[in-house]
């Protein structure tokens, strides 16, 4: 007889024992773990950038055809998310991460959130353990657009003109934003790295992300194929959950501390 799901106490209870009794974990987080820390969207609706669509900004055709425009639009979201701070559900990922040894966070998130949380609770401490593995990049770094050259991004973009912007000190070529854009391919290095240590872990956790966005949304299959479980926490269901042992409903924020922060957990 079929008694529907459990009940959430019941479903909490049965992840954390899950999460206790795992070797390796692998965290998957998206949008939803960042809204919560008032993470804006590009698609806001006021301010200069409501006529642009994203692929207008955000593509490689943009650049080339007006770069100055497209760096006067991350030199605005950098300033945005500057603003924000990491919250509960990044605090307890990267706590996890840093106890427990074996845990690797992969975030489809560029707002850099899951790194200032690891330094934050590191505490002066290595953070290294809870740096996450950036499968579309990180807004507040720079890639020269000649030599490939990653260096620390700036939020002060002198924007006045092509020959203001900010420019690589090894070649001389225009810098961009190190993010993934519409029409490019992810980094083959970052995502083998993401299928890897999915397809090693024990539970795969996905936190905020609707599972629409591909190859990420497939990293947690990697898990199950290995003959891990997925650990879903979301708002609502997404095309994931039918294949999650356990399905959370709420948000990252409140769920994952209680998840994750558990007395007796390793």
């Amino acid at each position: 007889m079929n008694q529907g799901p459990p009940a959430p106490a019941e479903a909490l209870a049965r992840a954390r024992a899950a999460v206790q009794a795992a070797g390796r974990i692998v965290a998957v987080t998206g949008a939803g773990i960042s809204a919560e820390s008032g993470i804006p969207t590009f698609r806001g609706a006021g301010g200069l950038w409501r006529s642009f669509r994203p692929e207008d900004l955000a593509a490689p055709e943009a650049f080339q055809r007006d770069p100055r425009t497209v760096w006067e639009w991350y030199a605005w979201r950098r300033g945005l998310i500057a603003a924000c701070v990491p919250n509960p559900g990044h605090d307890a990922l990267a706590r996890l991460a840093l106890r427990q040894g074996h845990t690797t966070i992969v975030t489809q998130n560029v707002d850099g959130l899951h790194t200032r949380a690891a330094e934050i609770q590191a505490g002066g401490g290595d953070p290294t353990p809870a740096i996450p593995v950036e499968v579309h990049g990180a807004i507040d770094r720079d890639l020269c657009s000649g030599c490939g050259v990653r260096s620390p991004g700036s939020h002060s973009i002198e924007v006045s003109s092509v020959e203001t912007l900010p420019r690589c000190v090894v070649c001389d070529a225009l810098l961009r934003p190190d993010v993934i854009w519409f029409g490019e391919a992810l980094e083959t290095r970052v995502l083998s790295q993401a299928f890897s240590m999915a397809g090693q872990a024990d539970v795969c956790l996905v936190a905020g992300t609707s599972a629409l966005v591909h190859p990420a949304a497939s990293i947690p299959l990697a898990t199950l194929e290995h003959g891990g479980m997925v650990v879903e926490v979301n708002m609502e269901d997404t095309p994931l959950t039918r294949h999650a042992a356990i399905s959370l409903r709420g948000s990252a924020g409140a769920l994952l501390p209680a998840l994750l922060d558990a007395d007796d957990l390793p």
